[in-house]
């Protein structure tokens, strides 16, 4: 595929045209390639989402990003000075070879697609993002897993003097989470570099973050400085400040409840009711792409 510049991304003005050219299409099974953009069926054709793509000032001011404090709007307010170059992100443990590589060398090295994904959050509220991005499965294949590899454990960056939140035990730091292997390997996991056509923005991740599409959003790590393959399922940081509450899988699962909340149902952020929800859907939507990697697991016992 061929690789794709900053400044031949789609710009914002013309993606609502774009989205109804998409819906007029009547996407069915299997991802669409429209240009060099990726749809995804899950929701492009679901007529309560109508491939309604959440307007570039919600993504970037309704966030979660406890590095920069718990309100919503603390990480756009708080963000704008944190320095995201020069960065590194070094890719070891159980691999054959031990890889770093600089922000920018990842962004020339690897085909950046546009990715169309919703992201569901743990506290029920969605948004339709365009990422940019690439599957993390080219990475990690560079720096070849072992057989002992059997998870992938993602670490951000400890930085509390550029991070206040960080200043404070609201977890501890640095942010840590985990995905198994083939989960990790799959090509709906995605390394995002940015968002909307744009830049990564600080409040949302930059440099580099994690996108897993089918689970709820605190599995898609930010401002990642280390990816280790390792043979024991990682403690990830909320597994570890709140085992009953979040599990190592984290899978979007309508019939699974947070202890304090259903999940049943979501709203979407920027959709011009107030109220407005939505069922939650299995998987995200993303059932059929991803089902199988749980077809023998429990995953009321394994959430």
């Amino acid at each position: 595929m061929k690789k794709i510049k900053y400044s031949e991304i789609t710009p914002e003005k013309i993606y609502k045209k774009r989205r109804d050219f998409v819906k007029k299409l009547g996407l069915s099974a299997g991802s669409m390639f429209i240009g060099q953009n990726l749809i995804n069926p899950a929701f492009a054709s679901n007529d309560n989402l109508e491939n309604k793509i959440t307007e570039y000032r919600y993504i970037t001011t309704y966030n979660n990003y406890y590095e920069f404090g718990t309100k919503k709007n603390d990480p756009v307010e708080k963000s704008q000075n944190f320095k995201t170059k020069p960065w590194n992100i070094t890719i070891d443990g159980e691999v054959k070879k031990k890889i770093t590589l600089t922000a920018e060398e990842i962004k020339n090295i690897f085909p950046i697609e546009e990715r169309i994904y919703k992201l569901r959050c743990v506290e029920g509220w969605s948004m339709i993002i365009p990422w940019l991005g690439f599957s993390l499965s080219k990475l990690l294949e560079k720096a070849a897993p072992t057989s002992k590899a059997k998870f992938v454990k993602f670490t951000s960056i400890y930085d509390p003097e550029q991070m206040p939140g960080q200043r404070y035990p609201i977890l501890k730091w640095p942010y840590i989470e985990g995905l198994r292997i083939d989960e990790a390997m799959h090509p709906l996991t995605t390394l995002v570099t940015g968002l909307y056509g744009k830049e990564l923005p600080n409040q949302n991740g930059a440099p580099l973050r994690l996108i897993v599409p089918w689970k709820y959003g605190f599995k898609s790590t930010k401002v990642i400085v280390n990816i280790k393959l390792v043979e024991k399922m990682p403690t990830s940081s909320w597994m570890r400040a709140s085992p009953k509450e979040y599990g190592f899988y984290s899978n979007v699962n309508p019939r699974v409840d947070h202890p304090r909340w259903s999940q049943a149902s979501e709203r979407v952020i920027g959709s011009g009711i107030i109220s407005e929800r939505i069922p939650t859907t299995m998987f995200n939507g993303y059932g059929d792409e991803v089902a199988h990697l749980y077809s023998e697991m429990d995953l009321k016992k394994n959430f």
